[in-house]
């Protein structure tokens, strides 16, 4: 053990050349056995919540002839002497037939049957594992093997602490990917970067405009009708933009209530509240050099548009109860269905906020004035609720899609995709149940000019139906199509787009019996 200071040296280069645990400790692993005559090192994690000590890598002169055990569990009326030993960063020597180290006994693999220098690994002021060197039966450790190993301890640590950065990265990298294939399976979408549907064609001119104002941090102000998909506008907009690889953050404005507006949107300080019981980053912050979308900016108070325009002017505000001035870098989008204009007029909406915001707008036609895109969407949805409700694939025949090209669509792309998810659900065979989904009679079906609209039934008796004669009606036949389920996606509920508790409050109320719609 000549020239410990060269012996350090070496331990320090392999520990911070490699980021996996394995590849520094096989290095270290081997000059320690060859400079300290060691038989074997081994690194040790200790898993706190289970009690379990699990090896995870080890290095050796010769392989032991027993199986190296992957963990050891300690029992707990060992716990406490093992927190206590390992807060005191005690480096403990075990030798052989000595039952006062019993502790050493239980953290020692089997396998290891002659003297062993244990001492824990400290990383960021808690202990996460321990380091193990040992001899075989027929020698010693001396008093020198532990001064070494207590000199190397830091080397060591740096090591560990690479290996656990290394798998928080992987923990939160899978995380991620699984957050990424959860949200593209939920749009229907296999790659992030996919094309707008409609880009070639019925939003032809919506594209060249967001291909104009990509690359700049200009302000964009989307105009649509609900459900038109103003959110994947301002997506492809960000997606095409520098700011590609940072946040892309949505607010609902219309979504926020009135009192919590400030915090939301621009965080608040621990205890500036009643309930604020730590300090919250809000919407500005979390999107800091990326984008955020504004989705209903029409709906938000006066008050709030005048602390939102400050923001806009120069970046700079303070969270609620705060003192300190906070800078973002944030590119803004926003996005209504209301007639921004006329609420200037009206003064609803506030004039400075309007031309802040209104720099380049971008107008959404909706799905009614781009026809020739309902084809493709159709199919789109079809693919994606197919995978989402685990069916086999399915057609659009050339009868259905005509009904699908006829109807007014006043829910746009939003309400074509409700559709086509009835229209999954409820169909039998290869193809879609399109007239079954939109509610249509047999008559109606073959007459295209009524094709989609629906006329109230004649009742005997009654020049004009009540509404909950209809509603009774309506009822009836969701039942019948679900089979007299309730609730879950196959549910009348589902069919009739509202809650099932308030489905069931009806049902009782008309004395609609749901159990004589179901199979025997």
């Amino acid at each position: 053990m000549k020239n410990p200071s060269d012996l350090l040296l070496k331990v320090w280069r392999e520990a911070c050349k490699h980021v996996h645990i394995e590849d520094s400790m096989e290095a270290i692993g081997r000059i320690l056995i060859e400079r300290m005559s060691l038989d074997g090192v081994l690194i040790r994690i200790i898993d706190f919540s289970r009690l379990k000590v699990e090896t995870v890598t080890t290095a050796y002169r010769k392989e032991p002839e027993l199986n190296t055990e992957a963990y050891t569990l300690v029992d707990s009326k060992h716990q406490y002497k093992l927190e206590e030993w390992l807060s005191s960063g005690e480096i403990i020597l075990k030798k052989p037939n000595l039952e006062s180290n019993r502790l050493a006994g239980i953290l020692l693999p089997s396998w290891v049957k002659g003297d062993a220098l244990i001492a824990p690994l400290i990383t960021e002021n808690h202990p996460h594992g321990l380091v193990i060197i040992y001899v075989n039966e027929n020698r010693r450790l001396i008093p020198d093997h532990k001064k070494i190993l207590a000199d190397l301890l830091e080397a060591l640590c740096t090591a560990l602490n690479n290996h656990q950065r290394l798998e928080e990265i992987k923990i939160l990298k899978e995380a991620a990917e699984a957050d990424r294939d959860s949200l593209m399976t939920r749009y229907g979408r296999p790659e992030i970067g996919d094309s707008v549907i409609g880009a070639k064609n019925g939003l032809k001119n919506v594209m060249q405009r967001v291909n104009l104002v990509s690359g700049s941090d200009m302000p964009v102000l989307i105009f649509g009708e609900t459900g038109s998909g103003k959110e994947v506008i301002a997506r492809a907009i960000h997606q095409q933009s520098p700011r590609n690889q940072a946040p892309f953050i949505r607010v609902n404005c219309g979504a926020i209530p009135p009192e919590l507006i400030d915090s939301e949107l621009f965080g608040h300080e621990r205890g500036s509240f009643t309930g604020a019981i730590e300090t919250r980053q809000g919407w500005f912050e979390r999107a800091d050099g990326g984008t955020l979308f504004l989705d209903e900016i029409g709906e938000l108070p006066l008050a709030a548009q005048v602390r939102l325009l400050r923001v806009l002017q120069d970046g700079n505000f303070e969270r609620v109860g705060g003192i300190k001035t906070l800078h973002v870098d944030v590119r803004i989008v926003a996005a209504t269905h209301r007639d921004l204009p006329g609420m200037v007029n009206e003064q609803s909406f506030r004039e400075d906020l309007w031309y802040r915001l209104a720099v380049f707008p971008v107008n959404l036609p909706p799905l009614r004035e781009r026809r020739e895109d309902i084809p493709e969407l159709a199919r789109h949805f079809t693919v994606k609720a197919t995978q989402r409700f685990g069916l086999p694939a399915k057609l659009i025949t050339d009868e259905m899609m005509e009904m699908l090209l006829n109807y007014h669509w006043p829910g746009n792309v939003r309400e074509l995709g409700s559709v086509i998810e009835r229209a999954t659900i409820l169909s039998k065979g290869l193809t879609l149940d399109i007239d079954a989904a939109l509610g249509l009679q047999p008559a109606e079906k073959s007459d295209p000019d009524s094709a989609l609209i629906q006329t109230a039934p004649e009742y005997k008796g009654s020049s004009f139906p009540s509404l909950d004669q209809i509603m009774n009606e309506h009822i009836h036949k969701a039942l019948k199509i679900s089979k007299g389920r309730v609730e879950g996606p196959f549910g009348a509920a589902n069919l009739l787009d509202i809650n099932p508790n308030t489905l069931r409050a009806r049902m009782r109320k008309l004395g609609v019996d749901w159990k004589k719609y179901r199979p025997d």
